[in-house]
């Protein structure tokens, strides 16, 4: 993971009208993943990251844990594979109650898929675990440091960081399973998306100006963005898709979901969409949209 310097925008701390902002209730709905192999695909996610499946039909798998979906996967074998530099996931954050939910994961991938692991890090507000799914997509696996002890610049920005975050310390530390046991399924939710982009301006114009998300971090080439004042509901960044133009159709993301606690929010979000000349779809229960990438969003209320 790269290493961050801290470069705070201090124009993101302007007082916007509360009208301009997504409900602080807001949260991530589940990620659909085009997938070429469903069975190898729903093996590691089930296997190793310990997801459980919630429902499969068909070439359609939903996978969650504890009642709450996470992952939808979607088998389509004519899509071709996703290009490294082209926009779309970074990766997809499941975030676990505490560190031995979290430790019980990490050691089932470690057992199951070790050479999926591609790194980790102390973010100061969250500790993190990176992996690549059997088809190359970004996974995280992380757990939050209670709110109160979250570092701030003095302009009000996140402190972030990207410190060492050694896996076998943290297994040492955390693991209550016996070795080799299968973890027990507390909640496991979808924390936050991280998106590949073509341009953080244009990102931000979209989902701060736009969609009413807040500027929690800005590091020039990656940007980091809330609702209710969490660390981050979507990363975006540039860092192998700069000058990206809009996604050709593939494998990997199919769809971010968001999910706002009532109708009347997504109303307030499709109102401001149309202000904008930002063409959506609305079949009376979700509302649907592209970002300037093609990346296809649906909002709907939480369930």
């Amino acid at each position: 993971m790269p290493i961050f310097p801290q470069n705070p925008d201090p124009r993101s701390l302007t007082p916007r009208p509360a009208d301009d902002l997504l409900s602080a209730g807001t949260r991530m709905g589940a990620v659909e993943l085009l997938v070429a192999d469903l069975d190898t695909m729903l093996a590691y996610y089930t296997d190793a990251v310990t997801l459980e499946v919630l429902a499969h039909a068909g070439d359609t798998a939903v996978l969650g844990r504890d009642g709450r979906t996470v992952l939808r996967l979607r088998q389509v074998r004519e899509l071709p594979p996703a290009r490294r530099g082209q926009a779309g996931l970074f990766h997809t954050a499941v975030l676990f109650e505490d560190e031995p939910a979290l430790a019980a994961a990490l050691a089932s991938v470690a057992a199951v898929a070790p050479r999926s692991f591609t790194g980790s890090a102390d973010h100061l507000y969250s500790q993190a675990f990176y992996f690549d799914d059997p088809e190359g997509n970004g996974v995280e696996l992380y757990t939050d440091r209670p709110r109160d002890t979250w570092r701030r610049e003095a302009n009000g920005l996140l402190t972030l960081a990207s410190n060492p975050l050694d896996p076998t310390s943290f297994l040492s530390e955390h693991l209550r399973e016996p070795a080799g046991a299968r973890p027990a399924a507390p909640p496991a939710t979808l924390g936050h998306v991280h998106l590949q982009v073509g341009d953080i301006p244009q990102g931000r114009r979209f989902y701060v100006d736009v969609l009413g998300f807040e500027v929690m971090s800005d590091i020039g080439s990656a940007l980091f963005i809330a609702a209710g004042g969490y660390h981050h509901h979507i990363g975006l960044n540039t860092w192998h898709s700069a000058g990206a133009g809009p996604r050709a159709a593939s494998l990997g993301l199919g769809q971010v979901n968001i999910d706002l606690p009532t109708a009347e929010d997504v109303a307030a979000l499709q109102a401001r969409l149309t202000d904008h000349r930002v063409p959506t779809r609305h079949d009376g229960a979700v509302l649907r949209f592209e970002d300037p990438w093609n990346t296809l969003i649906q909002v709907g209320v939480a369930a």
